[in-house]
């Protein structure tokens, strides 16, 4: 990843900071917990996938999408990294990801 996706994505990683931090709906939720007698720590975690986009990448989605499956190849590879199995038409699992059994 080359310098410039990095700055982009550190710029991304603040604004998604400054938008919580200067969300009155936010603040006025936080309010209204310590009214309540607690403190509040607020954690968030984001997490950033990029996927590089080229012609080889458009015609596999197009060879997903038309072979009547609900799910392109981006999509399969998203739900896999949630540790989410697709099932097969059975109802059994697909494609099992590491350490499934």
């Amino acid at each position: 990843m080359n310098g410039r996706i990095k700055d982009l994505i550190q710029q991304l990683g603040e604004a998604i900071h400054e938008s919580v931090s200067e969300s009155e709906q936010i603040s006025g939720v936080v309010r209204e917990i310590r009214e309540e007698g607690f403190d509040v720590l607020l954690m968030l975690e984001a997490t950033i996938g990029l996927n590089e986009v080229g012609d080889e990448d458009d015609q596999a989605e197009e060879e997903v999408s038309e072979s009547g499956e609900p799910f392109t190849r981006n999509d399969v590879s998203f739900l896999k990294s949630l540790r989410i199995s697709l099932t097969d038409e059975e109802g059994g699992p697909a494609e099992e990801g590491p350490g499934e059994s």
